[in-house]
């Protein structure tokens, strides 16, 4: 019996039999990795609510015929806390989840970037400081920027001419010229750009200022460019809550 010892974050799930669980987590070391908490969904289990999604956790587990089995399990954060009352947040949280276990294929393989991004991405959003839409669509960009499908934004998606470009595509890459311009390419405005350049580059000063509007395109854009590239719908993001918080109000001196 090999044990072996991680740190990761709860991504799903599934019940097994009357007591157990088959939990799903993105590590540290070893990727994404599937185990078996046994006898967690009792009542009297000291450790099963620990193993719930979004926690970030320790676990200590021993390799298994089929799935390995987790021994022993602490709470590093309890994120889940922070998120799971707050609808936006616990939506936009598990559209994070769901693409993070998505973009992970195959068990063991090294996402050590994905998982650092992911949980800087949960603590955002348990910590409730920011709109919980920008720190998604933050999280997307930068994670397709580490699978490799990070959509231009200033040059030319195609022939790589220096922008700004007007028109955008999603099956071409991003923003494209007027030369390259495949047909069913969208034109947004130029706020919908620099706020797309200013959440993958964390210029929150830019996103934060962001009219509701332009918020609304960026997430279409950022939706839609990461589907194409899975390849698939993610069941998680038409449920995601997209509210805009209000720009606090501006004192002025009296006269």
């Amino acid at each position: 019996m090999a044990l072996y010892r991680d740190v990761g974050v709860v991504l799903r799930v599934h019940k097994l039999g009357e007591a157990d669980r088959i939990v799903t987590l993105l590590t540290r070391r070893r990727g994404k990795l599937r185990a078996v908490a046994k006898g967690v969904r009792r009542t009297r289990s000291r450790w099963g609510a620990r193993l719930e999604p979004f926690n970030h956790v320790d676990v200590q587990c021993y390799t298994g015929r089929s799935l390995d089995v987790v021994t022993q399990a602490q709470t590093l954060d309890a994120f889940g806390a922070g998120i799971v009352s707050d609808y936006a947040r616990y939506t936009a949280g598990c559209a994070m989840l769901e693409t993070a276990d998505r973009l992970v294929a195959e068990e063991g393989e090294p996402a050590l970037r994905l998982y650092l991004l992911l949980v800087g991405a949960v603590r955002a959003l348990a910590d409730g400081e920011r709109d919980p839409s920008l720190v998604l669509d933050a999280f997307l960009l930068r994670a397709m920027s580490h699978a490799g499908w990070a959509p231009a934004i200033t040059d030319c998606a195609r022939c790589a001419a220096p922008g700004p470009h007007r028109a955008f595509s999603v099956a071409g890459g991003g923003a494209v010229c007027a030369r390259c311009r495949p047909p069913g390419s969208v034109v947004p405005s130029s706020e919908t750009f620099a706020l797309l350049d200013a959440l993958l580059h964390g210029d929150w000063h830019t996103a934060d200022a962001a009219t509701a509007p332009t918020r609304r395109d960026t997430s279409g854009l950022v939706a839609a460019h990461l589907q194409y590239h899975l390849e698939r719908q993610l069941r998680s993001l038409p449920l995601v809550e997209r509210r805009a918080t209000p720009a606090p109000p501006v004192v002025t001196g009296p006269g």
